[in-house]
């Protein structure tokens, strides 16, 4: 998840969708899985600097993402990454998830799989679309990604990307898919 939201000069940016809600998702994510045991290692990640400073592009935008693939590249801990999951954007009351097209598609398959078994399939379309977001140094890196992103949110990068706009059933439906 990233934690930072864009910042807008022109008005009051909350980000409540955008930032806020895959934040607490991981922590409530956390707070779920501490007690749980499990075969392997979950890292929780939050990131910073997804937005882009000015506009986005390769170099302005990801930064958190791209520092920290790189790091664990060099550092020799990403070939013990076995997949990624990015969410972002996950609190819309409309909650619509494409199929990120640049994801790992066995990665993406589970993860629709798992939505239809909890009868979560009317949020995931079949539809794909490119995104550009935090799972893409990943992918650059060699790890397994998916990106989970509701792009279709109307109060994207407005003032309306407020609590009244995201849902608490959404972060449920998400949660309960990863």
């Amino acid at each position: 998840s990233h934690f930072d939201t864009k910042l807008f000069r022109e008005f009051r940016f909350v980000g409540a969708s955008d930032g806020a809600s895959s934040t607490a998702a991981l922590l409530e994510l956390g707070r779920a899985l501490k007690d749980r045991p499990r075969p392997f290692t979950i890292e929780l990640l939050f990131l910073d600097g997804e937005e882009a400073v000015l506009n986005w592009t390769a170099t302005d935008s990801t930064y958190g993402s791209r520092h920290y693939a790189q790091a664990a590249q060099q550092g020799g801990s990403l070939k013990s990454i076995k997949a990624f999951i990015l969410l972002d954007m996950i609190g819309d009351k409309d909650l619509n998830i494409r199929r990120e097209a640049n994801s790992t598609p066995w990665l993406t398959d589970a993860i629709w799989s798992a939505a239809k078994r909890l009868g979560h399939s009317k949020y995931f379309l079949s539809e794909t679309t490119p995104i550009e977001d935090d799972h893409l140094p990943f992918l650059k890196a060699g790890v397994q990604s998916v990106d989970i992103i509701d792009l279709d949110y109307h109060a994207w990068h407005t003032a309306d990307d407020t609590l009244q706009n995201v849902s608490a059933n959404s972060l449920q439906i998400i949660g309960d898919v990863v």
